[in-house]
């Protein structure tokens, strides 16, 4: 517009005024005519893009309804008499995941597994609905810490007790599959399946050589002989200390697999461990039937005639199937909420003290500001009667814990808190456990690594040598340019930093004396960052028993002196639309790298992350690290 008036101003110096005032109407008109076809454009591409969006969350609504038909099979709104409950087990078993109706179709037709809270309940409600009749097992592929790989058997246990059946089949089991499985009064196997049983294994990568191949160095500074997580990255292989831990810890939870196995199946721990030696997965599948390991090698069509006759269907008649999902959701008869509530704190994931952008399903955390206020208002909530606080986190941030730490001390001064230990609460996960009034561990449960670290990477050779860039300083104290990526942390910087974490494994120890009613002696005698399963730490006194969830609602209860009282759980998951409307590019990169490091992904994020994590550690070195 600016050019324009530019051109009617030369015009009124040259051309006479009646010409001029007839081209500037028309040049008027024009504009107008312009902006209106903007304006009129503008409306119209705003309204085709509001159709646009209504026809996608249409499509949406009606997917989640076609999904929630898909996945309740030949089942109807109502549960139905002679029902089975048919669990998926392929996957990844995780302590709790998002109830996303849109994953049936995501996943190209298959059930995505269940999380262990929701198949639990499942499995509870169906032991005591008369509706269903049993529970079929299929593609049994998956994997998970051994703890909670554990505690999802001892329900199907339970359940076996109550005299209804269990069948299993697979294509494929794989070790954790076949574990959960073996509780089955039938094992069956594609005739060409494979079955792994191979035993346990854990095995580190190691970073020191590459990152000195481009000029980085980590420096490192700790307390604890066995404190492991920083060997990655200043050790080419296993310290001893960590070789007699690792062996330690692995044949705790070997022996407690052997041994669940070997009761169901009816196979002595001999063979079974002449078995693994041998690994299965490479053997024919009548070897596998030999070695009493399955009871009948068949199809999926022939397991489905098995089930009808189990059931008395005739050929033609479908059979009643329902998911844990939708199980878990039936109404239980006759329940009555109460006015005394006992409260279930999930605390899952690495412990930071704000959100990150990479949150995500696959990669939950335990985010510091959140947990404080959440344990408050429970503190505050006089309805509230005892808390459960269920963690399964390998640790991290010291300052969190601490913080964290604080407020559970709080809360057990208002009511009980009572922890239930899941695949893992260890290092900063056993701080924020350790003052409970109670706590409970499965005996293949990671806990312990009482000890601490800090973490700085040092690229000045990188930098200064390799790319040449270069650096001076202008500083006006000795220690301005602390944690210069343009120089190594210097002798008086490190002794500091040294002392700095030597005060805050004091802490830490001071913090388990305290609330285990120990001597710090004592606890220095079984911490220096040594890890334990919670098998071993029953009889070191850093659990007080050996039980699943359940045992510990019992035991808050009691404590409360409630007798009935409703089960309450926090915090609220996040709703399925929510999350796929929040989830960013990295959380969608990081849930990627998650798929293709697996084990490695928890060392690769530490070394990823370095800069953003906080001074004080307090962690696994591995997630676990355990195949």
């Amino acid at each position: 517009m600016f050019f324009l008036f530019f051109d009617v101003g030369t015009c009124l110096s040259q051309c006479h005024v009646v010409p001029l005032r007839a081209y500037l109407k028309r040049v008027c008109i024009k504009y107008n005519i312009i902006k209106t076809m903007k304006t009129f454009l503008k409306n119209t591409l705003a309204c085709l893009l509001a159709l646009f969006l209504f026809a996608i969350i249409a499509t949406i609504i009606s997917l989640v309804s076609i999904a929630g038909m898909a996945t309740s099979g030949s089942m109807t709104s109502s549960l139905k008499e002679n029902t089975i409950l048919r669990i998926n087990l392929g996957g990844v078993l995780e302590e709790q995941t998002q109830d996303n109706p849109l994953s049936f179709l995501m996943n190209n037709g298959e059930e995505s597994i269940a999380g262990l809270k929701t198949l639990t309940e499942a499995i509870e409600k169906a032991k005591e609905n008369d509706k269903i009749k049993g529970i079929y097992i299929e593609n049994a592929t998956m994997s998970g810490t051994p703890a909670t790989v554990e505690e999802l058997r001892q329900a199907l246990v339970k359940f076996k007790a109550s005299g209804k059946f269990i069948i299993a089949y697979s294509d494929i089991y794989s070790q954790s599959g076949y574990y959960i499985s073996s509780v089955a009064d039938k094992i069956m196997l594609n005739p060409e399946g494979t079955l792994d049983w191979h035993g346990l294994a854990s095995e580190p990568m190691f970073f020191k050589d590459a990152l000195a191949k481009i000029g980085v160095k980590m420096q490192v500074f700790k307390v604890g002989t066995f404190k492991s997580a920083v060997e990655p990255f200043t050790n080419t292989e296993m310290s001893e200390a960590n070789r007699e831990q690792v062996t330690a810890f692995l044949g705790s939870i070997w022996k407690n697999l052997v041994a669940d196995v070997s009761k169901s199946r009816g196979i002595n721990v001999e063979e079974l461990n002449a078995l693994a030696d041998g690994f299965t997965g490479l053997h024919a599948t009548s070897e596998l039937l030999k070695a009493n390991l399955v009871d009948s090698l068949v199809y999926l069509d022939e397991v489905k005639a098995y089930l009808k006759q189990k059931m008395d269907l005739k050929e033609d008649k479908a059979l009643r199937l329902i998911s844990p999902q939708e199980m878990a959701t039936t109404e239980v008869p006759e329940y009555k909420e109460q006015d005394d509530k006992v409260a279930i704190y999930y605390a899952v994931g690495d412990i930071v003290w704000t959100l990150s952008k990479s949150l995500n399903e696959a990669n939950p955390q335990i985010v510091g500001t959140k947990v404080i206020d959440d344990l408050r208002a429970l503190r505050e909530d006089k309805d509230i009667k005892a808390v459960i606080l269920r963690i399964n986190s390998g640790g991290g941030s010291a300052y969190a814990s601490e913080q964290i730490w604080r407020e559970i001390e709080l809360l057990k001064e208002e009511k009980p808190v009572v922890v239930s230990m899941g695949g893992m609460a260890a290092s900063g996960g056993y701080y924020i456990a350790s003052g409970a009034n109670k706590i409970y561990a499965e005996p293949m449960t990671l806990t312990g690594s009482i000890g601490i670290f800090g973490m700085f990477p040092d690229p000045s050779e990188l930098l200064t040598q390799k790319i040449g860039v270069k650096f001076d300083v202008v500083k006006t104290n000795a220690l301005s340019d602390f944690g210069s990526m343009s120089r190594p942390i210097n002798a008086n910087e490190g002794e500091l930093m040294q002392a700095m974490i030597e005060r805050g494994y004091e802490t830490f120890v001071g913090r388990v004396a305290l609330g285990r009613k120990m001597s710090t002696e004592n606890v220095k005698a079984i911490a220096e960052g040594r890890v334990w399963t919670g098998e071993q730490a029953l009889g070191i006194k850093l659990v007080d028993k050996l039980g699943n969830l359940n045992d510990a609602i019992k035991a808050a209860a009691k404590l409360a002196k409630v007798e009935k009282y409703s089960i309450v759980n926090y915090p609220e998951p996040t709703p399925w639309y929510q999350s796929i409307l929040s989830n960013s590019k990295s959380g969608y990169l990081d849930a990627e790298l998650r798929d293709i490091l697996g084990e490695y992904y928890t060392t690769f994020s530490l070394l990823r992350n370095i800069k953003q994590q906080d001074r004080l550690q307090m962690r696994l070195p591995f997630e676990p690290n355990i195949h």
